[in-house]
């Protein structure tokens, strides 16, 4: 079978795999030092296709951008916390959070190239902020059920704290490298995780419980 009667055969299948192919390519090379032409030739296809589904370059750079929160909101879902007690259910979202960061770090990268670009791309999207929404409302919920049940402090806001939590986790996966370069020590081991995932907890918490 040929290239071009397998496209037409399975565009879908088509569009996935350049999507899935630029996603790599931006992850290591950022939007400006990925090449088309690779992420062509990763995908199994030419170029005119890619420009075909995509319109160009930047409008693939977006839809990965897409991707990828999508991603993240898809696995969001699958968190099952309604009738978990307040306290758990923060510790359990929060270490969903940290762990995705940690398994997922081809997002991060994807996000902090988009930071070097202002986000000029996210802006353009009509998804990204739909995608978000969730897990804050989520978050938010059980803010609610705890603070009705006298555990947590009045009037946290649940989108600085989802910005806060984030953080907690994003840093050491994001900034891995140069804080083993400069500090000396390698928060991507097994026994720092832990220790980080134990420390980050117990902050979260304490700024949380009511006195």
């Amino acid at each position: 079978m040929n290239q071009q009667l397998k496209i037409k055969r399975d565009p879908e299948g088509t569009r996935r795999r350049i999507l899935l192919a630029a996603a790599e390519e931006f992850a290591n090379g950022g939007l400006f030092g990925a090449r088309v032409d690779q992420i062509a030739r990763r995908a199994d296809t030419n170029e005119r296709m890619l420009y075909y589904y995509y319109g160009s370059k930047d409008q693939l750079f977006t839809a990965v951008l897409e991707y990828a929160y999508a991603a993240l909101t898809e696995a969001e879902r699958a968190l099952d916390l309604n009738g978990v007690a307040p306290v758990e259910a923060i510790t359990r979202l929060a270490h969903f959070v940290w762990d995705y960061y940690r398994d997922h770090p081809d997002l991060l990268r994807l996000v902090n190239n988009e930071n070097l670009h202002e986000a000029r791309y996210l802006k353009k999207s009509t998804r990204i902020r739909e995608m978000i929404s969730p897990i804050v409302a989520t978050l938010g919920s059980i803010l609610e059920r705890g603070q009705r049940a006298g555990l947590f402090r009045a009037n946290v806001d649940p989108l600085r704290f989802y910005v806060t939590l984030s953080g907690l986790g994003y840093y050491i996966v994001s900034n891995r490298f140069t804080l083993e370069a400069t500090l000396g020590r390698d928060f991507s081991s097994t026994t720092e995780r832990s220790e980080m995932l134990n420390m980050n907890t117990e902050l979260l918490l304490a700024y949380l419980m009511r006195r």
